[in-house]
């Protein structure tokens, strides 16, 4: 099983731990997105440097964008099992991620009071995404 909506979904339950990407013992937004990768690909893309829980962070930059652009492939059309990246707070660090599945109705994300859990797309989340990523072609694709 290597497709990013199904991986996800796999992760359906796992509690919220700051940092982790362990599916069924821990992960946070960015730990689904990494363990996703390691499901697909084998090993880790890059560690992460540390980084805050908070998602109205603020600060010069977009280290997560420009992470994401570093392995992923910017997207122009929504499709399922894209990554979706959002900025919560006006004028924050965009810094929080999902898998977008369900026809673009819905997505799967770690929250800290949820877990990791699949929610609606709702208008107020959709205002939010500032970038759509595409998982690179897998190596015996």
């Amino acid at each position: 099983m290597r497709d990013p909506v199904a991986l996800a979904t796999s992760w359906l339950g796992t509690p919220y731990r700051h940092r982790a990407s362990v599916p069924g013992a821990g992960a946070d937004c960015l730990g689904l997105i990494r363990g996703i990768w390691r499901a697909r690909y084998g090993a880790e893309a890059e560690l992460p440097p540390p980084y805050s829980p908070s998602w109205a962070e603020a600060g010069a930059g977009e280290p997560l964008h420009d992470a994401l652009l570093r392995h992923l492939t910017p997207a122009q059309a929504p499709a399922d099992g894209q990554v979706l990246l959002f900025r919560l707070a006006p004028r924050a660090r965009a810094k929080h991620l999902g898998i977008q599945c369900e026809g673009g109705r819905a997505f799967i994300h770690a929250c800290p009071r949820a877990g990791v859990i699949r929610a609606p797309l709702s208008a107020p989340w959709a205002r939010r995404i500032v970038a759509r990523f595409n998982f690179p072609p897998l190596p015996d694709a």
